[in-house]
């Protein structure tokens, strides 16, 4: 059976809502990213940036 799917409409300041929501996301992710590397390459210590390639 086919079923009728509803679209929901936004209004204009629910699209704008919608995108400053999407964008602190993305800048949480962001600095969780960035700390988790900061916090990686502090437990491995100075001396991973000194080996040979």
């Amino acid at each position: 059976m086919a079923e009728i799917i509803e679209k929901v409409t936004l209004t204009e300041e629910q699209k704008k809502r919608q995108h400053k929501r999407s964008v602190a996301i993305a800048f949480a992710l962001g600095a969780l990213v960035l700390i988790f590397y900061a916090i990686t390459i502090v437990k491995m210590g100075p001396g991973v940036m000194n080996r040979p390639l």
